[in-house]
Formats: structure tokens, C-alpha cells, sequence
């Protein structure tokens, strides 16, 4: 299972913010460049970037800092945030980006998640932010009716690479993963699926790990990796 440190950009710092409210910021680092390199070092293969201005603004707004970090970083890293047209996925993806993830635009205009999805095979991925069970959008602010499991099943016939499932009312608590909503969502779909929002420690890890024959293929790693709960070498060693 890949591990993925998560790296949240606002403002050119790298910040958490409290259950997806961006009043309920902490800044970690002035440095994303610097961070993503340590990162690396300590043996990440993969980092997860969110260009927290670009989800509020509806485009891309950290382009010049996502390029920085993905010449930076050494490994391939996965871009969320802001990618609700083709142009958008296009220039992040001409910036270093391994891998996009789409958001708001996979519930508002599912044809042109599907074709996005088509033109960059296995470059892909689809975000499911929940909130009560719906899926939540324009950088969490905004609701819609959809489920995760049913926007799950839909990614996986666009041909997406991975699906990220994030429980907003988790993320950035370190008070555990959803567990049973990671579950549901990788049953659904047919793809990949990388757990994201609450995870506070290795015995979170390890559950998430647990999920491997569901279909769960990786976990996101924010605050705690911040806070010092969880050291990225035993994080690597746990999903091992």
C-alpha cells in the first residue's frame, strides 16, 4: 500500500486546515519545496499536493509552486485543486504532475470528467469529499445529492486511475479514517482507492492496510506527519 504525504498549499505555505474549513487553518511550513523534498527523503514514493487557493478559485492558482515541488521532489506527485476544464488538467499536468485529481467537476459535468479521464489514461484520479454521506464541493463549500459509492461507480467506467475518498468531518482531526465508507467505496468501484482524512497514527495505517483486498491501495498522510504522531519512515513500514 503507497503512502502518500500530504502537502496542502494556501497562500505559498503549507498549511492543515480543521474538517475542510479554511477558518480553521494551521500553518506547518513557509517552505512546500523544502517539505516535499524531506518527503522524498525519507523514502515517500508518492507525495499528494492540493492547491487549496486554486479549489476556492475554481482553477489553478499554485501553479508556479506545484511545478517547483514536482522538479523538486524525485518521485511522482499526485495535484488536486481548481481542475474543472481540460485546459486546467493540461497545464497542471505540463507542470510535472504525475497524476491530476478531479473534484467539482466529476459531479457537475460528468461527460467531461469522462473525457478528461479518456485523453490521460492511468493520469486521472477522482476525489470523493463527503460530508453526511454526500459528496461535497468547490473546495468542500458547496453540497450536492450524490453519493461516494455511486460517483465511485461511475469513475471506474470514465476509466479513472484511483479514487481518493476523504470524510471531511475527519480531515485533519487525526481521530481515525471512515473506515466503512473507504470499504463502500472501493466495493463499488473497480479501481484503486486511496483512503484520505483523519488518519492519527501506524494502528491507522495498519486498518487501512487491512482494507488491501477490498480494492484500498493507499492512504493520504497530513497533520499527523506535521504534529510528529506519525514518523513517514514507520508510517512506510506499517503499510508494508
Amino acid at each position: 500500500m503507497i503512502v502518500y504525504p500530504a502537502i496542502d498549499l494556501r497562500a505559498g505555505r503549507c498549511v492543515r486546515l480543521w474538517q475542510g474549513e479554511y477558518a480553521r487553518e494551521t500553518v506547518y511550513r513557509d517552505d512546500p519545496v523544502a517539505v516535499a523534498r524531506g518527503f522524498a527523503a525519507a523514502g515517500a514514493r508518492w507525495l499528494h499536493v492540493v492547491d487549496l487557493d486554486g479549489a476556492r478559485a475554481g482553477r489553478p492558482v499554485q501553479t508556479d509552486l506545484v511545478r517547483a515541488i514536482c522538479a523538486a521532489a524525485g518521485v511522482p506527485v499526485q495535484v488536486g485543486g481548481g481542475l474543472r476544464d481540460a485546459a486546467a488538467v493540461e497545464t497542471v499536468l505540463a507542470a510535472g504532475a504525475a497524476r491530476v485529481v478531479l473534484g467539482t467537476v466529476a459531479i457537475r459535468e460528468p461527460e467531461l470528467a469522462r473525457t478528461i479521464c479518456r485523453a490521460h489514461p492511468d493520469r486521472v484520479a477522482v476525489g470523493l469529499d463527503t460530508r453526511d454521506g454526500r459528496v461535497r464541493v468547490s473546495g468542500w463549500t458547496e453540497g450536492s445529492t450524490a453519493t461516494a459509492p455511486e460517483l465511485a461507480a461511475a469513475a471506474t467506467d470514465w476509466g479513472a486511475a484511483a479514487i481518493i475518498y476523504t470524510d471531511i468531518g475527519r480531515d485533519g482531526t487525526e481521530h481515525g479514517p471512515d473506515l466503512d465508507g473507504t470499504r463502500a467505496v472501493a466495493r463499488a468501484g473497480r479501481v484503486p482507492v486511496i483512503a484520505s482524512g483523519g488518519v492519527g497514527s501506524l494502528a491507522d495505517i495498519r486498518a487501512v492496510a487491512a482494507l488491501a483486498p477490498d480494492g484500498v491501495a493507499g492512504v493520504i498522510v497530513g497533520r499527523a506527519l506535521y504534529t510528529g504522531a506519525v514518523e513517514l519512515g514507520a508510517a512506510l513500514a506499517a503499510a508494508a
